[in-house]
């Protein structure tokens, strides 16, 4: 059975909520393994088939946790891990756009293949408090993502990747 890593970073619930909807989707058609950032190395990416990765928009970047994760893994898993899909979801209080750039990057780096579009769900969090709130993400999105998770692990499992 293919294997898809889901790696997130979450400070205030809202990747988190993200990253465990994608998982619960994926779960039938794929081994899936959901690890937060500060805990997956270079063995889970080698290990795994596809990718999807999840982190909040922070100050209109990629949050550090998610950045360390990518600093600690680059070049043990560069030349290793060519070819392997890949999908991103932004947890975003303004638009994300930055974020998913530099996802985009690194996976490029990687020579990755993008088999999706960055999903970005904007929580409109734009004061001290509800930037620093517990994050709901509302259901519809939870389902989005979801069905991003589905999709990947049918994906990997079919072999269209």
């Amino acid at each position: 059975m293919a294997q898809l890593l889901i790696v997130y970073h979450s400070r205030t619930g809202g990747a988190r909520q993200m990253a465990e909807a994608a998982a619960e989707g994926a779960h039938d058609e794929a081994d899936t393994v959901l690890k937060p950032a500060e805990r997956a190395g270079p063995q889970d990416l080698l290990a795994a088939d596809g990718y999807i990765f999840c982190a909040p928009e922070n100050l209109a970047a990629i949050s550090g946790v998610m950045k360390e994760f990518y600093d600690r893994c680059y070049y043990p898993v560069l030349g290793r891990i060519e070819g392997r899909p890949f999908a991103q979801m932004i947890c975003a209080g303004s638009d994300g756009q930055n974020a998913a750039r530099q996802t985009a990057r690194i996976a490029t780096g990687w020579r990755l293949k993008e088999v999706q579009l960055p999903l970005i769900i904007c929580t409109h969090a734009q004061t001290p408090e509800a930037i620093l709130a517990e994050k709901r993400i509302p259901e519809e999105a939870l389902q989005t993502c979801r069905d991003l998770g589905q999709a990947m692990a049918a994906g990997l499992a079919l072999g269209v990747f």
